[in-house]
């Protein structure tokens, strides 16, 4: 079973892809030539009915991509992975939807409601406006918005208490607010295909592996009513996590970066200085001596500072490759590549900073009125 409210990594994604009946996102891989970094270089490892997607983006029709945030801190670079994703489908014609997720902060971590605005609109809102997003989005509060209530009480009543147990795992000591809200999470997703908000249409879910029970309950719902409102089933793709930056002790790797430990996180907030400060004290997977890594050379796939250069800081494939021989050959030393990725981490946190806060003017402009 998987839990959505959990930081826990998860290794083996294969065996979940069978368990679940998730398919590889590999065949996908080159059929885009300006494909994301995160498709080309088999971060998204997985999909459900992405064809549909697919014939959208090459025939030009309509299509929509969503996925939420929710507003219980700042957005660290494990959540900028979904909206880098999100920024590219709104490129290729996607209408965007993203749901401020206020009822999960105050269900599941009892963060006061005033407190969930606030940190929607100075710490989200303006990250995702730096990240590239376009106006045409279409934001909002969860809680102000009454279609997408009225959906969610409607479909929990085809929902019974073991079906959600089944999924979600749900004990008696959970409270009935964590209970009901997943009704909401699957109203957000299928809010944009009511006719209000453009019809029936392929809708596209960048989530990670983590969010799939949320996935899977909301196609389930898609097809009891669709005879109702036309409802086409949710599409989805599942990336990899981005790791932590320090290791778990118990099991000696980067666990799941998660923002309940800010060391082992950068948050889109963090001043440059600060950022480029935990670059240069991440786990590599380098020898214990400069020696013994010229000798032997290092381990790029168990990196944390390789996988940020994949990740997030270097865009070029070649130059990419270039670090992973480099490293592995013995030519590169852990000290000089934290150095780099430091940088470039500087750099990046340095522009978006100036960008957030000409961002922080517009927010308006992305709110959608109820």
């Amino acid at each position: 079973m998987i839990d959505p409210w959990a930081s826990i990594k998860i290794d083996d994604y294969e065996q979940l892809f069978r368990e679940f009946g998730i398919e590889s996102f590999e065949p996908y891989v080159k059929a885009f030539p300006d494909a994301h970094l995160l498709m080309r270089r088999g971060v998204v490892v997985g999909h459900r009915d992405f064809q549909l997607i697919y014939n959208c983006i090459k025939s030009k029709a309509p299509f929509v991509a969503i996925t939420g945030r929710a507003t219980s801190g700042p957005m660290h670079f494990g959540h900028k992975m979904v909206f880098d994703l999100l920024v590219w489908y709104q490129s290729h014609g996607a209408d965007v939807f993203i749901p401020l997720s206020e009822a999960e902060s105050y269900a599941v971590r009892g963060i006061p409601w005033e407190e969930c605005r606030r940190i929607g609109l100075e710490e989200i809102v303006p990250s995702l406006i730096a990240l590239g997003l376009k106006p045409t989005a279409r934001i909002y509060f969860q809680t102000d918005t009454l279609p997408l209530l009225k959906l969610a009480y409607t479909f929990s009543r085809k929902i019974t208490l073991n079906e959600a147990q089944s999924i979600y795992g749900f004990s008696g000591s959970d409270n009935m607010a964590k209970i009901f809200f997943p009704f909401i999470q699957v109203a957000d997703i299928l809010l944009p295909q009511l006719h209000s908000f453009g019809g029936p249409r392929p809708t596209i879910v960048p989530v990670s592996i983590d969010q799939d029970p949320h996935i899977r309950i909301t196609r389930d719902v898609a097809e009891r009513f669709v005879n109702e409102y036309g409802f086409v089933k949710p599409s989805s793709t599942y990336h990899k996590f981005l790791s932590g930056l320090k290791v778990d002790p118990e099991t000696g790797k980067p666990g799941k970066m998660s923002a309940s430990d800010p060391e082992s996180s950068v948050f889109l907030t963090d001043p440059p200085d600060v950022a480029a400060g935990k670059l240069l004290n991440a786990f590599t997977g380098g020898q214990p001596t400069v020696k013994e890594q010229r000798e032997m050379g290092g381990n790029p796939d168990i990196c944390s500072v390789f996988e940020w250069l994949k990740y997030h800081l270097i865009e070029d494939d070649k130059k990419l490759s270039e670090i992973y021989n480099a490293c592995k050959g013995g030519n590169l030393v852990c000290g000089d590549c934290k150095a780099y990725a430091s940088e470039l981490i500087y750099a990046f946190m340095k522009d978006h900073h100036y960008k957030r806060d000409q961002a922080k003017k517009i927010v308006h402009k992305y709110l959608m009125r109820s």
